[in-house]
């Protein structure tokens, strides 16, 4: 269980959000909303271990989440807002390794390959995605994971957070459009 207790953000000297509380349990997924500006991207790089917390804890099965960094980001797979794809390399060289297994999860399989600087915006949305699939952790945190793809693309990538989901993984996700992630709890920025 992910369990963040009356966490709080600055940046400068303005509070961008807090205090905040909520859980998350295995299988759930949590939808972040609000408006720009909010701090939806902000609570999701505090969650990934990449931002600083200015007050408050975060705690993963009871313990200190952010006290062993490295050992968090095992637990962790975040997909921004940038793609983090290299477009010198192939789509099986930016997975690494289960490259085929996140290829078949969004229909990438056939440009296995294929330098990532030849993909339309769309295909290296589905690329990033696809990392997930192959590095297995249990907590997925995502910054409006369907920018950028098409309908068939986003049923593709229902079908990868129901799977997750149904082997007890949990999703995190900042989004202004809604997202196939049945029963998923809100939580309001403003």
């Amino acid at each position: 269980m992910l369990d963040v207790q009356e966490i709080s953000a600055i940046r400068g000297e303005r509070r961008i959000f807090g205090p905040l509380s909520f859980s998350v349990d295995d299988g759930d997924a949590m939808l972040l909303t609000g408006p720009n500006g909010a701090g939806k991207s902000t609570l999701l790089r505090i969650l990934a271990g990449l931002g600083r917390l200015a007050a408050g804890s975060i705690l993963w099965n009871g313990n200190d989440a952010l006290a062993d960094r490295a050992a968090h980001g095992a637990l962790v797979s975040y997909v921004g807002h940038l793609d983090a794809v290299k477009p010198g390399l192939t789509a099986r060289e930016n997975l690494g390794p289960n490259a085929l297994e996140g290829l078949e999860a969004m229909a990438l399989s056939h440009l296995a390959d294929q330098p990532a600087r030849f993909f339309s915006a769309g295909q290296k949305r589905r690329l990033a995605l696809a990392r997930l699939v192959c590095r297995q952790a249990p907590i997925w945190l995502l910054d409006e994971p369907t920018l950028g793809l098409d309908v068939a693309s986003v049923a593709r990538f229902g079908e990868m957070l129901a799977t997750h989901r149904a082997q007890g993984g949990m999703v995190l996700s900042a989004t202004h459009l809604p997202l196939p992630l049945p029963g998923a709890k809100e939580l309001r920025l403003s």
